[in-house]
């Protein structure tokens, strides 16, 4: 473990010089191959706001399939939520399309949950079920 510690600021040097040496190496912003209308970061940014968007569905189809909150802490999904508003701002802001498109649906996604959370655990509080 010693000898990693002391090899870090090494290994950190030395990607340092190969990152300034990179520098024309970079790909330029063109436009999509697949759809001209679209940057190639704008096309990026809608591929890796697919995955971030939908990663708290299944835990959305879970609870409303058991129609419990068992498991659920809706706290998560309320910070996302509020998080996201301001990602969307952010979106407005740079004029990107994928930030705002992406952001709109997880915000919706997140109040969701933490809506279907509050509908059943006044349902569990009122029936008295665990």
């Amino acid at each position: 473990m010693r000898a990693l510690g002391r090899a870090m600021p090494a290994v950190f040097l030395l990607s340092l010089i190969a990152l300034c040496a990179c520098r024309d190496v970079t790909p330029q912003d063109t436009q999509s191959l697949l759809v001209p209308r679209f940057s190639r970061s704008e096309v990026f940014g809608f591929v890796a706001g697919f995955g971030t968007t939908f990663a708290a569905v299944p835990d959305l189809i879970a609870m409303l399939r058991r129609r419990s909150t068992a498991g659920m802490k809706p706290r998560m999904a309320a910070i996302m939520g509020v998080f996201q508003v301001l990602w969307i701002y952010y979106g407005v802001l740079i004029g990107s399309r994928p930030v705002i498109a992406w952001n709109l649906l997880a915000v919706l996604i997140n109040f969701l949950s933490v809506g279907a959370w509050a509908f059943y655990a006044r349902r569990e509080r009122e029936t008295g079920a665990p």
